[in-house]
């Protein structure tokens, strides 16, 4: 019996530090974030299993408890084969958990609308609130394969698998996909947000303290997905504006053949950064229509809601089934931009 206790007990304390590990316990990084969104998404999962817990922990001990009372060798226990209703039991086994699931009904709605990817911001942290005249900063995001290229519209720059923002100031993702659906983390800044091929999705975030941060796809996307991670970083003022300029100095430029030639599968790409952008690059990505005269899908969308062929046909252009070839894309185009400037022209 003693040897069979030694070869089993090395097993066990194997499986507790293994399942230590795999929880993440030297770091919970969901429960203690850098950033408020983050934070606030912490505390939702912390006030739902404490209130989980005033069912689960009472069950537990009654369940030990009964165990032992009414253990065989206890003859002294009472013994009713022919219970079985008690109207004090029945309230307390309904009405308890009844009032749980209604609170926590209540928190998840109040809470799904108060953090609401999409919603902007109404303060900066626990303790400051939103200066109403700072502007949010805008990043626009595309997931490639497997990489993540980012758009930093009012500074003019773009950036491979880095992304940076100031630390206290609100931040505005715009985010899509190039090809594959696919998923934006960074843990310590907010929850996760889907990237979708021809769709923009929105992520209102802030960072509190600077820092460098792992951000990651959430969402399997192919072969090169374990390597799709990037570096967040929050930095002080003055520090964002030294990193800025340094892509400014040291980057090269993206235009549309970079990016395509940026849009072909790798893993693990290094860090890059580019010093300008083309005008309305991550606008043609969102619409996908970066490859020359290739018809953009707002383009075809505007076609569509005004009647499709039979407009076309309508506007006098005598085109073939397919009105959405590189041969004709641009003459389609030129005309809805004509009939837009009429039509502004007009409410003029």
């Amino acid at each position: 019996m003693s040897k069979t206790k030694e070869t089993r007990s090395p097993a066990w304390l194997g499986a507790a530090a293994l399942t230590a590990l795999l929880t993440g316990c030297s770091k919970a990084v969901v429960l203690n974030p850098a950033g408020d969104v983050a934070a606030q998404q912490g505390q939702l999962v912390i006030t739902a299993t404490l209130l989980m817990l005033i069912i689960i922990v009472p069950v537990i001990i009654l369940t030990l408890l009964f165990a032992w009372k009414y253990r065989q060798s206890n003859t002294e226990a009472r013994y009713e084969p022919e219970w079985h209703h008690s109207t004090s039991l029945e309230l307390v086994i309904w009405t308890v958990p009844l009032l749980i699931i209604i609170a926590l009904g209540a928190l998840t709605w109040i809470s799904t609308h108060k953090l609401d990817p999409y919603r902007p911001l109404d303060r900066v942290s626990a303790t400051k609130a939103l200066d109403p005249n700072v502007k949010p900063l805008e990043i626009q995001v595309v997931s490639l394969d497997w990489k993540w290229l980012f758009f930093y519209p009012e500074q003019g720059i773009a950036t491979v698998n880095e992304v940076a923002a100031p630390v206290d100031r609100p931040i505005l993702f715009k985010l899509t996909s190039a090809n594959t659906m696919n998923a934006f983390y960074v843990p310590d800044l907010a929850g996760m947000i889907y990237t979708m091929p021809g769709m923009q999705t929105e992520l209102n975030a802030v960072i509190n303290k600077a820092g460098e941060y792992k951000g990651m796809s959430s969402h399997y996307s192919g072969a090169g997905f374990a390597g799709m991670t990037f570096k967040f970083k929050g930095m002080a003022d003055e520090d964002f504006a030294k990193w800025i300029a340094a892509a400014k100095t040291e980057g090269k430029p993206l235009d549309a053949a970079t990016y395509l030639n940026l849009a072909k599968p790798s893993e693990r790409n290094p860090v890059e950064r580019f010093s300008t952008v083309d005008d309305g690059l991550y606008n043609k990505v969102l619409n996908r229509c970066v490859e020359e005269g290739k018809m953009c899908m707002h383009h075809m969308m505007a076609i569509d809601e005004m009647g499709g062929e039979a407009y076309i046909k309508a506007a006098g252009l005598n085109l073939p089934q397919d009105v959405c070839t590189v041969q004709n894309a641009d003459s389609v185009v030129a005309l809805l931009d004509s009939q837009r400037a009429q039509a502004a022209a007009v409410v003029q």
